[in-house]
């Protein structure tokens, strides 16, 4: 039997430091000041989605991983991603009526709808899209906010942030060499997250 060689210490500092839940807290505060140039309000803002989107949903898979219901925090096991995914749907519900009640800029608003809508798709393909015989298929959510990051910020400050592509690429690259994504897994995760978070912000926006 072959020796697994051990990943590249990088791709473990990549796949940890542009983590959805990460991006997630980063992006929305972003694009709060983005619309409001105010302090508060960018955190105010920035807060309700970051919460919504990134520490409950967070906070239930790593009480999860620690329970040993699925592997470890990025939860690489595709079965063990259903609670989660309907963990984050129901927060990201709750989030977009806090921003709607509360009168939140458009462009906030909109970013939390995106997420959402590339959330449903995700959860569809994973569980509901027939390959190979069986339904479901484990698309990289880490190259999915990657690629979706990448696009909302460049529609909010401009194309000179799509320099930040190299970003999305390292993520796929990491998950790959960590063995928790094939290559047509990621490549799809980003394609995804690029084109539904992209179009869905900029025709909410």
């Amino acid at each position: 039997m072959t020796a697994r060689v051990p990943a590249p210490p990088l791709a473990r500092l990549a796949t940890e430091v542009l983590a959805p839940w990460v991006l997630v807290l980063g992006v929305p505060l972003l694009v709060a000041w983005q619309a409001t140039r105010s302090v508060p309000e960018t955190l105010l803002w920035g807060a309700v989605v970051g919460l919504t989107g990134s520490v409950i949903p967070m906070a239930v898979v790593v009480r999860g991983a620690r329970r040993g219901r699925w592997n470890g925090h990025h939860v690489t096991n595709r079965e063990g991603r259903l609670v989660p995914l309907l963990t984050c749907v129901a927060s990201l519900t709750l989030g977009i009526a806090a921003l709607v009640l509360g009168g939140a800029p458009r462009t906030v608003l909109g970013l939390s709808l995106s997420m959402f809508l590339s959330l449903l798709l995700c959860l569809l393909v994973t569980f509901a899209l027939p390959v190979g015989g069986t339904r479901g298929w484990k698309v990289s959510f880490h190259a999915a906010v990657a690629s979706g990051a990448v696009v909302v910020l460049a529609i909010t400050y401009g194309p000179w942030v799509l320099l930040a592509s190299p970003a999305v690429a390292l993520v796929a690259w990491s998950r790959v060499a960590l063995g928790h994504h094939t290559v047509p897994q990621v490549v799809v995760g980003a394609v995804m997250g690029a084109i539904v978070g992209g179009i869905a912000f900029w025709s909410l926006t």
